[in-house]
């Protein structure tokens, strides 16, 4: 495993989720291009740290950044599927405020 070939990845993944989050109008492939673009930083950071430094240390502080998206990602969900009960749709054009009561 050489380092440039885990960059090319770790860019196309970037890319492919970029695609992802700014082609899409549905809340949750949003939610899933910017999910990918973050491995995809992961990804690159512990690359370059497993490479520079070949230590311990930087692969945990991977799994403790994977583990800390994934909640957030959990929560992002619950949030995306509390609006599309209460409001009925989940575009992103539509749902500009979230503070709106969907009974007015």
């Amino acid at each position: 495993m050489i380092l440039p070939l885990v960059l090319i990845v770790a860019a196309a993944l970037f890319c492919v989720g970029l695609y992802g989050a700014l082609s899409q109008q549905v809340v949750v492939m949003v939610m899933m291009g910017l999910e990918l673009m973050l491995n995809a930083v992961v990804l690159a950071a512990g690359a370059l740290w497993l490479f520079l430094a070949p230590d311990v240390s930087g692969q945990v502080l991977v799994l403790v950044v994977l583990a800390v998206m994934t909640l957030e990602m959990a929560m992002g969900f619950a949030v995306a599927v509390l609006v599309h009960r209460t409001r009925g749709s989940d575009m992103t054009d539509q749902l500009t405020d979230l503070a709106e009561d969907p009974a007015r």
